[in-house]
């Protein structure tokens, strides 16, 4: 994992004494801390972004696949009931389907 910059640190430290100021926890504090400056980072391009919104590599199989990356296949594939199923349903569907 990219190692942060004395920029995350700084920010890092500001937002969880901040936050402990409005009377949350210390871990509270730190886990929300380590949000804001990873999201800023992601945002800037400095940490890959792990969720997709797409339907995946082609060349993947579908196992490999996120359930997000199913569901959005399934959608393209206007398979009905896609919101209730489970990652094995939505890969049996889409092998259905294909």
């Amino acid at each position: 994992m990219a190692e942060w910059i004395q920029k995350d640190e700084r920010q890092y430290e500001h937002v969880k004494q901040s936050v402990q100021k409005r009377g949350a926890s210390e871990e509270k504090a730190e886990e929300i801390a380590a949000r804001t400056v990873n999201k800023q980072r992601r945002k800037e391009g400095r940490t890959p972004n792990k969720t997709t919104q797409g339907t995946g590599k082609p060349q993947q199989r579908l196992e490999e696949r996120s359930k997000r990356e199913l569901y959005n296949r399934a959608r393209q594939l206007d398979i009905q009931g896609r919101s209730k199923m489970r990652k094995a349903d939505l890969i049996e569907a889409i092998h259905d389907r294909q």
